[in-house]
């Protein structure tokens, strides 16, 4: 297909790595006429140009992004489940670093002032997703780069309370769909507890198999529309 030309689709599905796409299809994927599927790329900055572009191009009237990430409580959010969030959250812009460490809010500065030739309203720190009725939804904080101790996950939990869970592109992918207000449904399955580094204790197979059972959920409650163009995955 020609850079130009637009792929129509009702949903967007992303998926932050092509490895994290493979898991999800190992367990059965999503039929293709639910959704045009994609990877928009590992961390905030290749996943918010990522989606952008593809926004452009395709149009979609719902984007939904699925993946994995780390949980702050493994006793609330369990290694191997999902979670489907109701806000995210950006962490690690504005000035200073750890406990000391001075956000946008504070500084005064809106990740996005509005503008009259695009979204005219501001966009903070934290960005309202689509998040169904009943399955529930919590707060998904973005990071540059993972914790990488408990200590680095406690100092971000006592900036970001109501964080549930943590990832790198949630937020990114949130700003794409704000400018655009294309709706966003973010699907976590929890592979990992924040700030625990050892691979031995990541599931991320189960955690990328339990995000499709909530997916499929989803769409099978009507929280989606169905495709109503070619969903064949050609949209380079």
């Amino acid at each position: 297909m020609s850079s130009t030309q637009p792929t129509r689709a009702s949903n967007l599905l992303l998926f932050p790595t092509e490895l994290e796409h493979r898991r999800f299809a190992d367990y059965g994927g999503l039929e293709p006429e639910l959704a045009l599927q994609l990877v928009c790329g590992f961390g905030p900055i290749a996943a918010a140009i990522r989606t952008t572009q593809l926004i452009a191009r395709i149009r979609p009237r719902h984007v939904l992004l699925v993946g994995i990430a780390g949980a702050y409580d493994g006793e609330r959010d369990p290694v191997g489940e999902a979670r489907v969030f109701s806000t995210v959250s950006i962490e690690g812009i504005g000035a200073g670093r750890g406990v000391e460490l001075i956000g946008p809010n504070k500084l005064g500065f809106p990740q996005w002032p509005g503008s009259d030739d695009t979204r005219t309203t501001p966009i903070d720190e934290s960005i309202e997703l689509a998040c169904p009725p009943d399955v529930g939804c919590g707060e998904l904080l973005t990071t540059c780069a993972a914790s990488d101790s408990p200590a680095h996950a406690a100092e971000r939990l006592e900036r970001h309370p109501r964080a549930v869970a943590e990832d790198m592109e949630g937020y990114a992918v949130a700003m794409a769909c704000a400018f655009e207000e294309i709706p966003l449904t973010i699907v976590r399955g929890i592979s990992n507890v924040v700030g625990d580094r050892r691979p031995e204790n990541w599931r991320i197979p189960s955690a990328l198999a339990a995000a499709r059972r909530l997916l499929i959920e989803l769409f099978e409650s009507g929280a989606f529309a169905a495709v109503d163009g070619p969903s064949d995955g050609d949209a380079t």
